[in-house]
């Protein structure tokens, strides 16, 4: 599947526009402090999980769509007070010509 943040993809013409999508983490709900470096390390690879999982449902959500490529997508990392993590990430699915 073809992700892209831009609204084409170079060298493709996209036939069909079959709605936005979305992905979200939901793994993510450990509170760390932020004193050491080592938690700055597991903060980093938390945030990396959290993004990892956002985008594999939000392929997952347009593979359902029938869709084969997600074009126009955003990222958004958001934390709570209590230093919850959560990615979402959005975008259309699109049916591009292969």
């Amino acid at each position: 599947m073809v992700l892209t943040t831009t609204d084409t993809i170079e060298g493709y013409k996209i036939q069909d526009y079959l709605g936005i999508v979305t992905g979200v983490s939901s793994n993510l709900k450990k509170k760390y402090s932020f004193k050491t470096e080592k938690n700055l390390e597991i903060t980093s690879s938390l945030i990396n999980e959290a993004k990892e999982e956002a985008f594999q449902n939000l392929k997952s959500n347009a593979s359902k769509l029938g869709a084969n490529a997600i074009v126009g997508i955003t990222v958004d990392f958001e934390t709570s007070s209590a230093m919850y993590f959560f990615v979402s990430v959005v975008g259309t699915a699109v049916k591009i010509a292969t």
